[in-house]
């Protein structure tokens, strides 16, 4: 396979927002399914920058949702979950909010950069700001970054996952440079 038509295949793998929606809506389907609070917990976790990518206001009021669960009984707390899931991931991200997640990420290495790195990083998310690169593409340049710092809770971040595009050897190439 020559590199355009690798090109075309790495386009046709992007997903769209509805397959996003339907992602985390699936997944969430499987913790209604198991009933169990530390499920939903894992959910949150698991689903914080992709949530907030679509809403931050929604986002919070998730957030209080599952901080309630000693209150309020768990059905009860999936019903109104749902409700408000749905509500944020039926808002499209936009590069203000995309933006908003990546500052987010930048602050778990940020005091491991050193000034370069720091001015790199910075010129990364204004070309993305500038609408010169796409989010999958800064995605796949941080992503890197999170496995140099061995951040396992970056990494198991859906945000990553659905929203990075697929670039074999960046990992190596970034991890040969150190």
């Amino acid at each position: 396979m020559n590199e355009k038509q690798t090109g075309a295949n790495v386009k046709k793998q992007r997903v769209s927002e509805k397959d996003v929606r339907g992602y985390v809506i699936e997944r969430f389907d499987g913790v209604k399914r198991s009933n169990r609070i530390k499920n939903l917990v894992s959910f949150q976790t698991m689903n914080k920058y992709m949530i907030m990518a679509h809403s931050q206001e929604e986002l919070k009021i998730l957030g209080n949702i599952v901080a309630s669960n000693k209150k309020i009984k768990f059905s009860d707390i999936l019903i109104e979950y749902e409700k408000h899931l749905r509500k944020a991931m039926e808002k499209k991200p936009t590069t203000k909010t995309h933006s908003n997640v990546i500052m987010h990420m930048f602050g778990y290495f940020s005091r491991d950069f050193n000034r370069t790195e720091k001015d790199q990083f910075f010129d990364l998310l204004e070309h993305f700001k500038q609408k010169k690169i796409t989010i999958g593409q800064i995605l796949s340049e941080i992503n890197p970054i999170i496995y140099r710092f061995n951040n396992t809770y970056l990494a198991s971040q859906t945000y990553f996952l659905l929203y990075s595009d697929p670039n074999t050897g960046n990992l190596f190439h970034m991890l040969g440079k150190n």
